[in-house]
């Protein structure tokens, strides 16, 4: 299934999803009148209700929208499989990232051991990731006090809602 969604993908990156397992919502719930065409290409509507033709108008929305929102959960799916990809390799850089800084700290401490006392060379070092640690916490406590839980655009959008669907 080919999709005009282009999506944030990574240059070279195959496009397109997997074909949905779901049942095909065209075939099983369009209308069963199927609007004929004449010669010129125009919708041969003589001899047919209005009612039959707004029930098809409703039939082919209802059938549009379940299409869409079947492309859009495969959408979804796709993008968050590759985001937990990335969220994975973020990891396992957090996690050499920090064996470099264990090794590093290593390190700091047996060149200072040269030089001083191994306990005292310890301390040193220790000192230093305890100062890193307390600027790291204070700076986290800041950014953590200016989130704000309320979805301030979503709330104020939906309490439009009401006054868009009363007739003026």
């Amino acid at each position: 299934m080919s999709t005009p969604y282009s999506g944030a993908s990574a240059a070279g990156t195959p496009q397109g999803y997997a074909e949905p397992t779901q049942q095909n919502y065209a075939a099983d719930y369009s209308g069963s009148m199927g609007t004929p065409t004449t010669d010129a290409g125009r919708p041969d509507v003589e001899g047919t209700s209005v009612g039959q033709l707004i029930g098809e108008v409703t039939k082919d929305l209802s059938t549009l929208m379940r299409q869409e929102l079947e492309l859009a959960k495969v959408e979804v799916k796709a993008e968050a499989k590759k985001a937990g990809q990335g969220a994975g390799m973020f990891g396992a850089a957090g996690f050499a990232g920090y064996m470099v800084l264990m090794f590093l700290s290593f390190a700091l401490w047996w060149a200072l051991a040269n030089v001083m006392d191994i306990g005292l060379a310890a301390l040193i070092v220790a000192v230093l990731w305890g100062v890193v640690g307390a600027v790291a916490f204070v700076m986290g406590k800041k950014k953590f006090q200016q989130v704000n839980p309320k979805p301030e655009r979503t709330v104020e959008t939906l309490q439009q809602v009401p006054g868009a669907l009363k007739p003026n």
